[in-house]
């Protein structure tokens, strides 16, 4: 049920303001300690963005799609890090008990994941496992009421900091996705060990590393759904996280924009403002377009999926046009920049870097090309 429109536009507002006067002045910080600063998180608790899209009932917002897009274009005006540090309890590591927990996992995680007392996160791609998600190698063998869960997870965003991980995991020998499951593996169990973080070419201050499982003994009752169905799972998980990164794309393609606007402004040559020179009105006209039509995209689609229309497609889309959007409208913005887009103190270079994952996970662009084509197909045009 969506919120009363006066109390999210005054959630937007003070969102808006967050952004601008607490977390900006924050992102030369971030990339230079590669860390949100924990008082930071301590006011993002606050807000309530850890538990943006789950219910009030256990203690989120409980937004409707439409909404949650809204809340992450706002925070795509910063450094992906800060949305990063509570995104996985919003999507991808909450959203698997959300859609298909017990009445009892429900209410043992998704409070506290929706405070941010724990952190959850989503562990599906393997060493060799990535596009392929269907191609899971670890497995979780029956043995009583525990399955003996043994494999490598890579690339694990929060791993550092996650209390809980949905795992996928196979538990059959049917080919492909049909023998994947989906299980609720805490941090603290025994033979559950998290590499180094990784380093990175952008998106300082999100970690990502390895988790490893040794014959952890994962109690059966923290399965979700039933053998067999967590491909299905994960998938479902994937369609509302492309949405989510859809709308940061579009964020920060904004903020690119408005940034390089206000340098046009001021920056001149050949006696007069670049604003006034063509080629770089045509940049900036370009981005402004493309970031338009993303925003559209998105907000169509959240408002169909809000609307339980099957929004597999149109996920993908948006997932592929605003993240290959934003790539472009982060290198206009060098090119308008120049030398200073170069050059670390403007904050340019840092998110020509930070924007390139997106086109990466939740899914690669190619991925998603080929969803596109399948149930284009499928929809018979």
């Amino acid at each position: 049920m969506a919120l009363d429109p006066e109390i999210f536009d005054t959630l937007i507002d003070t969102i808006r303001r967050f952004v601008a006067e607490r977390l900006r002045p924050l992102e030369a910080e971030v990339e230079a300690n590669d860390a949100v600063p924990g008082d930071v998180l301590e006011e993002m608790k606050a807000l309530g963005l850890f538990g943006l899209s789950i219910a009030e009932e256990f203690g989120g917002l409980g937004l409707t799609m439409s909404e949650e897009v809204r809340v992450a274009i706002e925070l795509g005006r910063t450094t992906p890090a800060f949305r990063s540090a509570f995104g996985t309890n919003v999507g991808i590591g909450s959203q698997g008990i959300v859609m298909a927990g017990t009445d009892a996992q429900k209410a043992e995680w998704l409070p506290k994941i929706a405070t941010g007392e724990i952190i959850s996160s989503f562990a599906l791609t393997e060493p060799d496992v990535g596009s392929d998600s269907g191609a899971v190698k670890a497995r979780a063998v029956r043995d009583g009421d525990v399955y003996r869960l043994t494999g490598t997870k890579r690339f694990i965003t929060n791993a550092d900091k996650a209390d809980v991980f949905t795992v996928m995991a196979r538990t059959g020998d049917e080919p492909g996705g049909r023998g994947v499951s989906a299980f609720l593996v805490p941090r603290d169990l025994p033979g559950v060990s998290i590499g180094e973080p990784e380093k990175k070419m952008g998106q300082k201050g999100a970690k990502v590393a390895d988790v490893i499982f040794d014959n952890a003994p994962v109690p059966a009752a923290n399965r979700l759904g039933a053998e067999g169905e967590g491909f299905k799972i994960a998938m479902r998980v994937l369609d509302r996280g492309r949405l989510h990164i859809s709308a940061v794309c579009v964020g920060v393609a904004e903020r690119l924009i408005a940034d390089c606007v206000a340098y046009a402004t001021e920056r001149k040559q050949f006696g007069k403002p670049i604003a006034e020179h063509q080629l770089i009105q045509a940049m900036i006209a370009d981005s402004k377009t493309e970031a338009l039509a993303a925003r559209a995209l998105v907000l169509e689609t959240a408002a169909a999926k809000d609307a339980g229309k099957d929004v597999v497609m149109e996920a993908a889309a948006a997932k592929y046009y605003a993240s290959e959007m934003v790539g472009r409208v982060a290198d206009r913005a060098v090119q308008i920049f120049g030398g200073a887009g170069y050059i670390a103190d403007y904050g340019i270079e840092r998110l020509y870097r930070d924007v390139r994952l997106f086109r990466i996970y939740e899914g690669t662009s190619q991925i998603q090309q080929l969803i596109i084509a399948r149930e284009t197909i499928r929809r018979g045009g």
